[in-house]
C-alpha cells in the first residue's frame, strides 16, 4: 500500500510570455518580465520558464504566433511528463477575451495576464472595507466583457424550420447565452451597489480631510516598492506596513508631523506601476484623493533600479491623468545605499551608459535639472534625513504662508 504523507502546500509554478516589437526591444522585454516575475512573486508563484517573440505587434487571436504558442503547449507537456506541473501562463500585456479563450483552448492551463494578476495582488493585500470595496469593483469591471469565455463549454442550440440557426435568430438562443445575460446583469447590478457604496465612503472622507484644519497636505507618490512606507515610517515615526514586494501599501495613510514647531499632514498612497488598469485608478479614485488635494508632492524613487528613469515618466504621466501635473513637487531619490555601477574606463570615449555613470555624475545631473527640487537619501540607512527634514520644513513653511497669510504672525515665534 501507498504511504501518504502530508506536506506544506507547494507554491504555484508559472510561465512568463512577452512580446519584443519595434517599440520595446529585447532589454526592455527582459526588465518588464523581471517586473511581471516581481508579480507573480508577490502573488505567491513561482516563475519556471520565459518566452519572447519578436514580432511587429500581438496577435488578436492568440496574443503570440501559433508557432510559438505550440512552443509553449510542448514545454507544458514535457513538464507534465516529467511530473512537474505547470500551475499557470502569465501574459505581460492585457489579453482580450478572445485571446484568453484561444490560449487556454490550446494550452488548457490557467491563462492570466497582467492586469488580472494585478488585480489578484490588489484583492490579497486589501485590508480595509474602502479598499477590498474598490478591489472588488475593478475585478468587475475587467470580468464584464470577458464572462463570454467563461460559457464555451455550453454550446448554442440550433433549430428551427430551414432557419439554419443563424447568430441572432430570434427564439433560439442556447442555455450559454440565457446564463450569460443573467450573469452580465448580476455582475452590472453588483458594480452598481460597489458604486454606492465608494461614493458613501467618500462623502465620509472627504468629511474628514475638511476637519483636518488648516494644515499643509504632503502626499508620498512613486512607482510601487521604492521605499515610500519606509520613508513615512522614518519621518513620522508611525508603524505602516512595508515589505519588499509589489503594492505591500494599498490604503491611503495619514500622519500628523511636526518639524521645528510647524505641522503638517503626511500621507502615503498605493504605488503606481506600468500599464496600471484604467479599472484600478477609476475604483481608487476615493483613495487617490489625497494626492489631487495634497498642497505638496513627494515623488519618490528608486535610483537602484535599472530603469529608475523610466518609473519617473510613468508616476509623471499617471499623475497628468489625476490632473495632478501641475502641483508642487520634488524628487526624493531614496536607495543610494544600494546604487551600484560600473567603473568606465577613462580612455573609453563611447557615450557613458546608467550602468556606468557615478552616482556623482547622477547627482550632478539632476540638481541641475530639479534645482533644489531634487534629494538623494537612504530612508533604510537614515542617510541625509536631516536634510530632507529642513527641506521639507522650508516648502511647507513657505506653502503654509501662501495658503494661510493671515496666520503668518504664527511663524515668527517658530523662526525666533
Amino acid at each position: 500500500m501507498k504511504e501518504f504523507v502530508i506536506s506544506e502546500a507547494k507554491a504555484e509554478t508559472a510561465v512568463l510570455v512577452g512580446l519584443v516589437t519595434k517599440e520595446q526591444d529585447e532589454e526592455k522585454t527582459k526588465e518588464y518580465l523581471d517586473e511581471l516575475e516581481f508579480l507573480a512573486d508577490t502573488a505567491g508563484a513561482v516563475t519556471v520558464k520565459r518566452f519572447t517573440q519578436k514580432v511587429a505587434g500581438p496577435s488578436s487571436v492568440t496574443y503570440v504566433g501559433s508557432g510559438k504558442l505550440e512552443e509553449i503547449k510542448q514545454y507544458i507537456q514535457a513538464e507534465e511528463d516529467a511530473e512537474r506541473e505547470v500551475g499557470m501562463v502569465i501574459f505581460d500585456d492585457e489579453l482580450s477575451a478572445k485571446q484568453i479563450r484561444n490560449i487556454e483552448k490550446e494550452l488548457k492551463v490557467k491563462i492570466l495576464d497582467r492586469t488580472s494578476l494585478i488585480l489578484d495582488i490588489f484583492a490579497m493585500r486589501a485590508q480595509t472595507a474602502e479598499a477590498k470595496t474598490q478591489v472588488e469593483l475593478a475585478q468587475h469591471r475587467y470580468m464584464l466583457p470577458r464572462l463570454q469565455r467563461l460559457w464555451t463549454h455550453l454550446e448554442r442550440q440550433g433549430g428551427g424550420s430551414g432557419s439554419g440557426g443563424g447568430k441572432g435568430s430570434v427564439g433560439l438562443r442556447g442555455p450559454g447565452e440565457t446564463q450569460l445575460e443573467m450573469d452580465r446583469r448580476i455582475i452590472l447590478q453588483r458594480i452598481t451597489l460597489l458604486k454606492q457604496r465608494l461614493a458613501e465612503i467618500d462623502k465620509q472622507k472627504t468629511t474628514q480631510r475638511k476637519n483636518r484644519g488648516r494644515l499643509i497636505r504632503v502626499a508620498l507618490v512613486g512607482y510601487t516598492n521604492v521605499g515610500k512606507s519606509t520613508m513615512m515610517n522614518l519621518l513620522s515615526k508611525s508603524d505602516v506596513f512595508a515589505e519588499n514586494k509589489l503594492f505591500a501599501t494599498l490604503d491611503t495613510t495619514v500622519r500628523k508631523m511636526v518639524i521645528e514647531n510647524l505641522p503638517f499632514l503626511l500621507a502615503d498612497t498605493v504605488g503606481f506601476i506600468r500599464k496600471l488598469p484604467t479599472d484600478l485608478v477609476d475604483s481608487f479614485k476615493s483613495t487617490l484623493d489625497e494626492v489631487r488635494e495634497a498642497d505638496l508632492l513627494l515623488h519618490v524613487v528608486d535610483i537602484s533600479h535599472p530603469d529608475f528613469e523610466e518609473q519617473i515618466n510613468v508616476v509623471e504621466n499617471t499623475l497628468k491623468d489625476l490632473g495632478c501635473a501641475d502641483k508642487p513637487s520634488m524628487i526624493i531619490f531614496n536607495k543610494i545605499d544600494a546604487y551600484t555601477w560600473v567603473d568606465k574606463d577613462p580612455d573609453d570615449l563611447t557615450p557613458p551608459t546608467k550602468e556606468n555613470v557615478t552616482l556623482d555624475d547622477l547627482k550632478r545631473t539632476w540638481m541641475a535639472k530639479m534645482a533644489d527640487n531634487c534629494l538623494f537619501i537612504s530612508a533604510r540607512e537614515k542617510q541625509n534625513i536631516d536634510e530632507l527634514r529642513d527641506v521639507l520644513y522650508k516648502k511647507v513653511r513657505e506653502l503654509h504662508v501662501q495658503k494661510y497669510p493671515y496666520n503668518d504672525f504664527l511663524y515668527e515665534a517658530y523662526d525666533q
